[in-house]
């Protein structure tokens, strides 16, 4: 697939997806998720791609929100619509079986922080900032933040951040738990390669069950721990499981099969 919003590149089974707009600091609009969705599906479909980093073209914003320009002129019916697009995407890489790693390289506001959110972890660099100002336009988040905001920092924060539309630095998202690493913004993707690297010396079978036991907690009318009890099931029958427990057993490093 040809894209115009997107560049999608595969180094040594990782694949990276960066949002290609650095003239309208990589703002989310129709067509980049048009193109964004399938090729996280893609990715998914590809059995050489073990892992997933999502960034943002330039230097100063990873996504600095949604193309509000689309947003005027709706009808409450189409915006619902606008948000489902961007629920349905985010939910599709939350939801992912492969690590995906957001490395966020500038301004993540708006659609850009839900972006990251929806990442399974996020590495920032130090001149990234943080926030959700939809207030300051008579709006909400759409796709997603006001729910995975709260479940990544907790109620108290997520309620202010969400209602003073203020920015918080790297350092200070950081603290509050909504990034994982801070580093500087030479090392970024570096940083983000070392991990999903070292998550695939892992078994990928359960990568995949680990992914849907944590989202399985915040699901409205799912059992987590039913889940993790029948995903746990479901590993004992694996050949990564008799690899590993063999490698264990014979004091070696595991191979996994992925299977």
């Amino acid at each position: 697939m040809t894209y115009q919003n997107i560049l999608s590149t595969i180094d040594n089974g990782i694949n990276t997806i960066t949002i290609n707009r650095p003239d309208k600091l990589n703002a989310l609009n129709k067509a980049t998720f048009e193109e964004l969705g399938p090729a996280i599906q893609a990715a998914f479909d590809d059995e050489t791609i073990y892992g997933l980093i999502i960034t943002g073209a330039g230097e100063k914003a990873f996504v600095a929100g949604a193309d509000i320009s689309e947003f005027t002129g709706l009808s409450v019916e189409e915006g619902r619509r606008l948000s489902r697009t961007g629920h349905g995407v985010f939910n599709l890489i939350e939801n992912g079986p492969k690590p995906i790693i957001a490395a966020v390289n500038g301004f993540a506001l708006g659609g850009g922080c839900e972006l990251a959110m929806a990442c399974h972890l996020r590495v920032a660099s130090e001149n990234a900032m943080f926030g959700q100002p939809e207030v300051n336009l008579g709006l909400i988040p759409g796709y997603g933040g006001t729910q995975r905001l709260v479940q990544l920092i907790g109620k108290g924060k997520a309620t202010e951040l969400l209602m003073t539309a203020e920015m918080v630095k790297a350092e200070e998202a950081l603290k509050l738990g909504l990034v994982n690493y801070v580093v500087p913004a030479s090392g970024l993707l570096t940083k983000c390669i070392a991990l999903l690297e070292k998550i695939h010396t892992k078994s990928p079978t359960a990568i995949t069950e680990i992914i849907q036991c944590i989202n399985a907690y915040y699901e409205d009318g799912v059992n987590g721990l039913e889940t993790e009890i029948n995903r746990f099931g479901n590993c004992v029958n694996t050949e990564d499981f008799k690899e590993g427990t063999a490698a264990f057993l014979e004091k070696r490093k595991a191979s996994f099969p992925g299977k």
